[in-house]
C-alpha cells in the first residue's frame, strides 16, 4: 500500500476541500467537519490518516499534517513519527519554496545519524548504520510487539542500501567526528566521552529531555549539559539514548493507534490491522523456515 503525507498551512481549508471532493475517503468523522477533523488531526502524531482508500487499481493511505508540526518534528523530534519515516528515503512530489521545512529536513537527518552513532560500537558497516537509523522510530513502538513484520527494519534497508547512500552520504562525509571509507562501506567513529559529549549536545531537544529525565533523580535541578556530559562517561550511553528514543516513541504510537479507530472507522480499522498481523505472521513464519 503507497503511503502518501501532505504538509498543509491550513489544515481546515485543505480538510474542507477534500470533504467536498472526496467524501468517501473519510470516516463518519466527515459528519462533524473540516474543524473537528482537523482538532482530532493534532492529537497523537498531529496527523490525520485516510488509509484503505483505492486509487488507481491499487489501495492506498494518505496522512495530512500541519507544515509547522511537522517542522517541530523534524527540528525537535517531538512524537518522531512524521520525522522517522522521514528519515528513510522517500520520493518528495511535490514541495513549496520554504527555507524553514528545507532546513528541518537536513537537520533531521544530521539528527538521525548522531543518535545512530552513539548507538553503534566504535567501528561498524554502512548497512549496520542504516539499520540503526531506520530503526529509530520503532523504538518503543507497542506495534512492533503486535502488529508489525519483526524483519520491517531490515526489509527496509537491505533492497534500499543505495538510496540510503544517496540520502546520508553528504552529511557523513562533512561530519568531523567519522572515517567514513565508503569504498569498503565501514566507517569508524569518535567513542570517548568528548566525542559523545559532542553527539549528545547535538541530539534534538526532546531526546536531549528525555535523556536528562532518564538519569537525572525527581526533584534534583541540575543543568541539561552537566547531565548529557555524566552520560557521555556512562558506559551504557547508548543504551540510555535508546531507552530516551523510545520515551518519545511510545506515547505518540499508541494515541495515534487509537485515533485511527476514529480517522478509519471500525470496518477499516479491523481491516488494517488484520493485513498489518498477517505480514507479521508471514514474516515469522520465514524467519522459522
Amino acid at each position: 500500500m503507497l503511503d502518501f503525507v501532505f504538509a498543509v498551512d491550513d489544515a481546515v481549508t485543505w480538510h474542507m476541500t477534500n470533504l467536498l471532493k472526496n467524501r468517501s475517503h473519510y470516516s463518519f468523522l466527515k459528519f462533524f467537519g473540516p474543524k473537528k477533523i482537523s482538532t482530532i488531526q493534532k492529537y497523537g502524531a498531529g496527523i490525520y490518516y485516510n488509509t484503505l482508500v483505492p486509487c488507481n487499481d491499487r489501495m492506498i493511505k494518505y496522512g495530512v499534517i500541519s507544515t509547522d508540526a511537522l517542522i517541530e518534528d523534524l527540528f525537535h523530534w517531538k512524537t518522531l513519527y512524521v520525522a522517522g519515516r522521514l528519515q528513510k528515503p522517500v520520493k518528495i512530489l511535490a514541495q513549496n519554496e520554504n527555507s524553514r521545512l528545507q532546513a528541518a529536513l537536513v537537520s533531521n537527518l544530521k539528527s538521525a545519524v548522531t543518535a545512530a552513532f552513539l548507538m553503534l560500537p566504535e567501528s561498524f558497516s554502512e548497512e549496520e548504520l542504516y539499520m540503526q537509523i531506520a530503526g529509530l522510530s520503532y523504538s518503543g513502538d507497542f506495534r512492533m510487539i503486535i502488529g508489525e513484520d519483526k524483519s520491517k527494519v531490515q526489509n527496509i534497508v537491505k533492497p534500499n542500501v543505495a538510496h540510503f547512500q544517496k540520502l546520508y552520504s553528504t552529511i557523513l562525509q562533512d561530519c568531523p567526528q567519522v572515517v567514513y571509507k565508503h569504498h569498503l562501506g565501514r566507517l569508524e567513529i569518535d567513542k570517548s566521552p568528548e566525542g559523545q559529549f559532542t553527539q549528545l549536545m547535538a541530539l534534538p531537544k526532546t531526546l536531549q529531555q528525555k535523556i536528562t529525565a532518564l538519569v537525572s533523580p525527581p526533584g534534583k535541578n541540575r543543568d541539561v549539559e552537566e547531565i548529557l556530559l555524566q552520560v557521555a562517561h556512562d558506559p551504557d550511553c547508548g543504551f540510555v539514548v535508546h531507552q530516551g528514543i523510545s520515551g518519545i516513541v511510545r506515547p505518540s504510537s499508541i494515541v495515534q493507534s487509537a485515533k485511527t479507530i476514529l480517522t478509519a472507522g471500525a470496518k477499516k480499522s479491523i481491516t488494517y490491522s488484520l493485513k498489518k498481523l498477517y505480514k507479521m505472521t508471514k514474516g515469522g513464519l520465514k524467519k522459522t523456515s
